[in-house]
This record gives C-alpha cells, structure tokens and sequence, in this order.
C-alpha cells in the first residue's frame, strides 16, 4: 500500500497515520516537483510516499 505526505501534513504526522490504519512502513520515495518558467524546468517542491505492508499483529 502507499502513503502520501499530504500538504500542510509532517512525515511524522503520515507515518502516524500509516500506523494507524494497521501498516508499517518499509520505504520511503521522494520526487522533485517541477514546474516550466521560460521554456526551462524549475523544482519548485516535493513529493514524498512511503511504501508500506500490513503489521504483523501480536495474538
């Protein structure tokens, strides 16, 4: 499953939410943004996503 960091979110606060909804964390991606001024690119922000796989549970 992925994870995104959503706007305005912290990677503490998604990887809060990830643990939450039952999953651990296994990778984390992050992509550069562009966005075109004058014809050239210009990184203009980031993604970042986390791969994640169900937790194991403790029964």
């Amino acid at each position: 499953m992925k994870f995104s960091v959503e706007e305005g979110e912290t990677i503490e606060a998604c990887l809060e939410r990830i643990r939450q909804a039952g999953y651990e964390p296994t990778r984390r991606v992050e992509q550069p943004v562009f966005t075109e001024e004058n014809g050239q690119p210009v990184p203009t922000g980031r993604t970042i996503e986390f791969d994640a796989k169900l937790a194991k549970s403790e029964h």
